[in-house]
């Protein structure tokens, strides 16, 4: 009944018996439930943050129940809080992305921006990244796209994730849940879990991406091409808001223990298909799905027409428009 406010069943039992009881002291509530007094005060202690149950005035050791409507209206309350911040991040990232999008669409080889440097090919960027992990001392937060990833390129970074982990380093590393298929990925992530690396997996990922100790980042020119090179961002605004934009995908992608979230959404989708579904709207190709999903074009393909027949929609411009009025692609796709 209170799975949905994340109360597991010791907590709902808890809850349901304070409110039979009315009120009741703690050793009674203890016996009733044949609970340790450590959980049991673990329960107490998060209905009591969801203001569900409270201590009588005067009487610590005795609990009464909150009316519900109370305690949930409580409950929303700190839920629109939580849900304005994070809107108010999102447009913080929006704006630097804009900020940082301008900067890009004017940038010149010989018209340098302070806190953008251009590097040309694949040789600069490794001899960057190689200074960066020298210089580095508490954090490293990477993106890594493209699904599964060649054995020679692992091998190539895993001298610098070892040297750095073994320096206590904090190593995040966000890959496509695509490479949970492919087992030279799989033993690598594992390889970096064993050294006390962090691994996550999400179903997309926006672009290929390093940051060094929140205060510079590389990002490629051209995802798909590596020799187009990259660019070096050191201003605080920019490497703040990418920064946010790990964190945020961070916290919603699933530990490399944990199996990715399977459930559909509101909408009837799968974390993959909305991912898909979002891409589209923007315009792009299978190829480009494909690339930003870590799967083949044919699977990309496969989704596509998926989500065409979830729509009843005969092309992509009729599954668009269905998709909008159905409210599901918000603006923010």
């Amino acid at each position: 009944m209170l799975e949905f406010l994340g109360l597991d069943e010791a907590c709902e039992a808890v809850y349901l018996t304070v409110l039979a009881c009315r009120r009741v002291e703690f050793a009674e509530l203890r016996k009733k439930l044949r609970m340790s007094g450590a959980r049991l005060r673990q329960a107490l202690d998060q209905l009591s943050e969801l203001a569900l149950v409270r201590p009588v005035i005067g009487q610590p050791t005795c609990f009464r129940a909150v009316d519900p409507e109370v305690g949930f209206q409580a409950v929303i309350a700190r839920q629109q809080e939580r849900l304005a911040a994070e809107q108010q991040r999102i447009e913080e990232i929006r704006a630097a992305a804009a900020r940082l999008s301008a900067d890009f669409a004017s940038l010149r080889l010989d018209q340098p921006i302070e806190g953008i440097e251009r590097l040309d090919g694949i040789e600069e960027i490794r001899d960057r990244i190689a200074l960066l992990v020298r210089d580095v001392s508490s954090e490293v937060m990477t993106f890594v796209p493209g699904g599964a990833q060649s054995e020679a390129s692992m091998e190539v970074a895993k001298p610098q994730d070892q040297e750095l982990l073994e320096r206590g380093v904090r190593m995040r590393t966000l890959y496509l849940d695509s490479v949970r298929h492919h087992p030279a990925t799989m033993a690598y992530a594992k390889w970096l879990t064993d050294l006390k690396g962090e691994v996550r997996t999400t179903p997309s990922l926006p672009v290929r991406m390093m940051i060094a100790d929140r205060r510079v980042a590389i990002v490629p020119v051209d995802d798909s091409d590596s020799a187009a090179g990259a660019l070096v961002l050191s201003g605080t605004a920019t490497v703040t808001a990418l920064g946010a934009l790990f964190e945020s995908i961070w916290d919603n992608a699933a530990p490399l223990g944990e199996t990715p979230r399977r459930e559909r959404d509101e909408r009837g989708l799968t974390p993959q298909e909305a991912a898909a579904l979002r891409l589209l709207s923007q315009g792009l190709t299978d190829e480009a799905v494909a690339n930003r999903l870590g799967v083949s074009p044919r699977t990309a393909r496969r989704i596509a027409a998926d989500l065409l027949e979830k729509l009843g929609a005969r092309s992509r411009f009729q599954a668009g428009a269905r998709a909008a009025a159905k409210g599901w692609l918000t603006g923010e796709e």
